[in-house]
């Protein structure tokens, strides 16, 4: 039998058991830093040199050098047409040949899933398969694949980030490769690999003409698209926006093409040019204000948008069409391209009667803007807490520094955003201004971090709320590849918001080459949302004016400046739609309360005939 044992003796094993079982805090500390130590030696050793290893390396890119520019063409593309068209005459006015790639199509994006990776992004399949149609294309014309190689390179945009952006430049050279065109250059904008050549001379010179050039396309591109996209779905004879468009489009390619570039020594009398060319920093500070000067406000460019703006002022609209406006949002290919990509989505959206509101690049230099600003001010809170408070003058010099780099940000956006405005007003005014970046990011702010990056970043987010709460668009599609994680992570985020704001209608659409009938039901059936939203605000606004259609008609039919295309319609606080907005201006000018306004660039005599109209309606 076994002997029990007392309460308390029984306790005071137990208490020793625990004692001896569990460790103090110093020696779990030891441990812990012992096993660190042991696994960074490890780590150490895996990475020092051992013999028989080699390791990867980027290939070397064959440089694109000085001496080839006038045997080498540059191929471009990725952007919607109007860009490309502008963007080649910028080239070739520097003097280089250059060649547009078509939209890609779906035979393109099976090229592209034939020769590159599986799981690729959307556009890498679009892009690189078009550029291996176009490359196969001059292969069956007789070109052997060295000329073709020797003769063409692509031109493109890379980066690295989160998603798969980062890795579309190896993926080109990767389908390029497999497709038997294993050498043929792929160039970067932001790194010199490839554009700098060994000896130090660049095959593509960025001069301050050649910059200048490429940002006033860019910004001409985006107002031109703007502005089409609000005409064509009013205009009173159909296809003469499109008609109008392309006349345009040639003539502002040909003006950008042979633009006469200033010099600075050819302006200046000859006694002052004798002086400024003595002096070297002078002689380029004087050169490079000038060119800025007449990029932005020279003669050549007045005349070039005043040629535009008379051009499309001849199509006559009617805004009377209730119609919804759709906002278009999505990754930077989906929301840009004007083909397959994205299964013609806007020409869709247009035929099916919506009003397309595009997204300007413009928006996406100042979000870049915005993202370094901000980085910055990040990186500052914590590198400003390194300084021990007792060194003045370091943390003077800092603060001196932080007022120079914050007030660069400054005046680069206000820069940036007065000559897209003033681009905008030479081109009748009736385009959109950037966005608020600030305002978007404070939007965003309960739902998506400012920082988070990849793709859009919060700007998806932000975009649906400030169209909805704005009351700027009755819908807005996010357009997006297939497996997109930013996209993916933002239409996560977007349940939320539209739990908040359930007058929203919001619809995202992956894009691939395959499923455009699905695609184009469900817009569809949001779209059926959307117009009747339209509707019943236009309903609205008629009855609040007391008058019948046919009244506001007949007076729009009376005053032909009613329908010229720059009629600037002044923005109603809570209207959404053009025809609504329209209507209720119009029967405030009927009823005295408003009076028609005057289009820009019309000639003077314009606003004397529309009061002489006015006066023989009101006798009527």
């Amino acid at each position: 039998m076994t002997p029990s044992v007392p309460g308390h003796v029984e306790q005071e094993v137990e208490q020793e058991t625990v004692r001896l079982t569990l460790k103090s805090r110093r020696e779990i500390e030891e441990e812990i830093a012992r096993r660190v130590a042991e696994e960074r030696e490890r780590l150490i050793g895996l990475a020092a040199p051992r013999a028989g290893v080699a390791h990867f390396r980027r290939p070397a890119e064959r440089p694109f050098t000085a001496a080839e520019r006038d045997g080498v063409t540059i191929l471009i593309g990725g952007l919607t047409w109007k860009h490309e068209q502008l963007i080649r005459a910028v080239f070739q006015s520097a003097g280089y040949q250059v060649e547009i790639l078509p939209t890609p199509d779906v035979q393109s994006f099976q090229l592209g899933k034939e020769y590159g990776n599986n799981g690729q992004c959307n556009p890498t399949y679009f892009m690189v398969g078009h550029l291996i149609k176009f490359l196969q294309g001059l292969e069956a014309a007789g070109m052997t694949r060295q000329e073709i190689i020797d003769r063409y390179v692509f031109f493109t945009a890379g980066s690295c980030g989160p998603c798969r952006f980062g890795m579309y430049e190896s993926e080109y050279r990767l389908g390029v490769q497999n497709a038997g065109f294993d050498g043929f250059r792929i160039l970067l904008f932001q790194q010199n690999d490839g554009i700098k050549a060994a000896s130090g001379e660049p095959g593509l010179k960025f001069t301050v003409d050649f910059g200048l050039g490429a940002l006033s396309a860019l910004n001409l591109g985006d107002i031109v698209n703007d502005v089409t996209y609000q005409i064509r779905p009013y205009e009173m004879v159909p296809g003469e926006t499109d008609r109008a468009l392309a006349e345009v489009m040639e003539d502002l390619s040909a003006r950008m093409r042979d633009r006469r570039m200033f010099e600075a020594m050819d302006r200046l009398p000859r006694w002052l040019a004798s002086r400024v060319a003595s002096r070297r920093a002078l002689k380029i500070t004087v050169s490079v204000v000038g060119k800025i000067a007449d990029h932005w406000y020279g003669r050549q460019t007045r005349e070039a948008l005043a040629a535009a703006r008379e051009r499309l002022s001849r199509i006559e609209v009617d805004r009377l069409r209730v119609k919804p406006l759709v906002k278009v949002t999505g990754e930077f290919f989906a929301q840009t391209t004007e083909g397959d990509g994205n299964f013609r989505m806007f020409s869709f959206l247009e035929r099916e009667g919506a009003q397309v509101q595009v997204e300007p690049i413009g928006n996406w230099i100042m979000y870049l803007l915005y993202q370094a600003r901000e980085r910055y001010l990040q990186q500052r809170r914590v590198s400003t807490g390194k300084l021990p408070a007792w060194q003045l003058r370091r943390r003077a010099a800092a603060a001196q520094r932080h007022r120079l780099r914050m007030a660069s940000y400054g005046v680069g956006r206000r820069i940036f955003e007065r000559q897209y405005q003033r681009m905008v007003e030479g081109l009748g005014g009736i385009g959109h201004p950037l966005s608020n970046m600030q305002e978007l990011a404070d939007l965003a702010a309960p739902y998506y971090h400012r920082l988070a990056r990849g793709g859009e970043g919060h700007l998806e987010v932000a975009k649906n709320i400030y169209y909805t709460v704005r009351r700027k668009a009755h819908m807005v599609l996010s357009l997006k590849p297939f497996g997109c994680m930013p996209s993916s992570q933002s239409d996560g985020v977007q349940s939320a918001v539209m739990s908040h704001f359930k007058d929203m209608i919001f619809l995202p659409i992956e894009t691939s080459g395959e499923g455009e009938i699905n695609a184009h039901s469900r817009v569809q059936m949001a779209l059926g949302e959307a117009k009747a939203k339209a509707r019943a605000e236009f309903a609205e606004a008629l009855d609040s004016t007391g008058r019948t259609l046919d009244e506001i008609k007949a007076f729009v039919q009376l005053h032909p400046v009613l329908r010229h295309p720059f009629y600037p319609v002044p923005h109603r606080e809570g209207v959404t739609g053009t025809a609504a907005g329209f209507l209720l201006h119009v029967a405030d000018v009927m009823d005295g309360r408003e009076r028609l306004r005057r289009v820009p660039g019309a000639a003077p005599s314009a606003p004397a005939a529309v009061t002489a109209a006015a006066r023989r309606a009101a006798a009527l």
